[in-house]
């Protein structure tokens, strides 16, 4: 990864955080994108702290234009893109199907779902200015989840967009193959993150006389390896996919979950 330039969308904080650094201790140049500034300039003050290089831009990832400017400043200040990391999300709030506003699914479609598409059209030209610098080309990892491969109720939403993730991937990647730009797809587990332990409270409040740290027991037995994902679990997935070593991975999906799919 060294010298490589690496966009990363969400990288305030939890798994964007965590690939951040990690790309960053071996050597790549980091732009970390996000609505949270002060979070997202912690993340860089550490990245440079360790020696690292990173800058931070404030980025809605659901508007184009926005998009086309965030490319545009990391050409302007490396010459292209070598790796984008579609990582910012956001989780359905548990309202089912019935009761659900045509706005809230659009919300959860347009960031999860749309901000990939987006990240993915922009990143194209970006990384052809880079062909030949890397012998593996370019690399795009889009975090999708385990819920882009099964169900639940009360998150049809958050399901139809990390669905939609894992078979853009796998367009994009028959697409993009012939210009040496590999597209794969991270699926996490339930991972101690913000967003994972917000929604293990909600559940928790739906079940009576159940704690949030019960709850959160209960979740951590549910996969066989016995404990939740940590946000380093998936920075290590995600920097193997961006590096050269998975030069002959492309249209693949990485579930990262602890053995959860797997019964």
């Amino acid at each position: 990864m060294k010298d490589k330039i690496v966009l990363i969308t969400g990288g305030a904080r939890g798994l964007g955080a965590a690939t951040a650094k990690k790309m960053a201790a071996a050597g790549a140049k980091v732009l970390i994108t996000d609505l949270l500034q002060a979070e997202s300039e912690a993340t860089v003050a550490s990245i440079t702290k360790a020696g690292g290089e990173a800058f931070f831009l404030e980025h809605d990832v659901t508007d184009e234009a926005r998009w086309a400017e965030v490319v545009e400043a990391i050409e302007a200040r490396y010459g292209g893109l070598d790796v984008l990391v579609n990582n910012a999300g956001i989780a359905s709030d548990g309202t089912p199907l019935a009761t659900m506003t045509l706005e809230s699914w659009r919300r959860v479609i347009s960031v999860d779902l749309d901000s990939v598409f987006l990240g993915i059209k922009y990143a194209i030209p970006a990384m052809k200015k880079r062909l030949g610098v890397w012998q593996g080309g370019g690399s795009i990892v889009n975090i999708s989840s385990i819920y882009g491969i099964v169900g639940s109720p009360g998150a049809a939403a958050y399901h139809a967009a990390k669905g939609g993730v894992r078979l853009l991937t796998k367009g994009a990647a028959l697409e993009l193959a012939p210009d040496k730009i590999r597209v794969n797809s991270v699926h996490p587990g339930f991972i101690e993150t913000n967003m994972v332990k917000e929604g293990i409270r909600k559940m928790a409040a739906l079940v009576p006389d159940i704690s949030e740290n019960e709850m959160m027991h209960e979740v951590a037995q549910r996969h066989p390896i016995g404990r939740m994902g940590l946000d380093t679990d998936i920075a290590n997935a995600v920097f193997y996919l961006a590096s050269e070593e998975s030069s002959f991975m492309t249209g693949s999906e990485m579930v990262v979950d602890g053995g959860f799919t797997a019964q």
